[in-house]
């Protein structure tokens, strides 16, 4: 250990070694392509059939959600809401449901976490600091610290709640998207070959329609967090980042 080593960095174990990244590529391919060509192209009768291909192609973000849980050891609340989508979906759609449904059921799911997010400002863990203000990105001790040095703790509080909001937007955007989305492309009846080829390109569709948009909205959250933190803490982003990001 040097002389130079900040009070922070002392108080850290050496050994400490990131957690493991999850692959993009595996992501998008398990949970979007892989289940979007299954639904495509499997679903006539001389392949899977319309039911089998839809149980096949929810099975992949299903097991890969399961192996998510039982990798960390403990119940996670967005990998558990991503299995109870997969059901529902997979539920609805081997019932035959209209599928206005799948529609509802796409619009609910983003919107509970957008009126949770918000709900919880009035907790003790508000959810902003699962999605953007954690110690897996930053050096949350340092900020805490700098933040009581400055007397700032009341405003960053205030920066938290702003952030709460735009993180929530995300999520009420993603949900209006989620449905329009549904309801132009759900248009065959349920339980024919086209219904699943309709479904499948909804799944393709949802990344770039859904995701993207949403995603430039957290972005958007966390430059603003980041910014505010620098001012209100007198850090550079380099210093206000965990140690395994730097």
């Amino acid at each position: 250990m040097s002389d130079s080593d900040t009070p922070e960095q002392r108080g850290k174990p050496a050994s400490a070694t990131p957690p493991k990244q999850e692959s993009l590529l595996a992501n998008l391919l398990i949970n979007i392509i892989i289940p979007a060509l299954i639904l495509a192209k499997l679903s006539g009768d001389d392949w899977l059939g319309t039911k089998w291909a839809i149980v096949v192609a929810l099975a992949f973000p299903l097991l890969y959600g399961l192996r998510d849980l039982l990798q960390n050891g403990k119940a996670n609340f967005f990998s558990g809401l991503g299995i109870v989508s997969i059901l529902l979906t997979g539920g609805i759609s081997l019932m035959e449901l209209d599928a206005k449904y799948i529609a509802m059921k796409e619009a609910a799911i983003p919107a509970l976490l957008g009126v949770a997010t918000v709900v919880s400002l009035r907790t003790r863990w508000p959810l902003v600091k699962t999605f953007l203000y954690n110690d897996k990105v930053l050096d949350t001790d340092r900020i805490a610290a700098r933040l009581e040095d400055n007397n700032n703790l009341s405003a960053f509080e205030r920066t938290l709640k702003q952030a709460s909001w735009m993180v929530a937007a995300s999520f009420f955007l993603s949900s209006v998207l989620n449905y329009v989305l549904a309801r132009i492309i759900l248009t065959s009846p349920p339980g024919s070959e086209a219904f699943n080829a309709e479904l499948g390109k909804m799944t393709a569709l949802s990344y770039p329609v859904i995701v993207l948009p949403s995603m430039i909205v957290l972005i958007l959250a966390m430059v603003f967090l980041f910014r505010r933190i620098g001012k209100l803490t007198g850090l550079k982003l380099e210093e206000i980042m965990a140690a395994h990001h730097r």
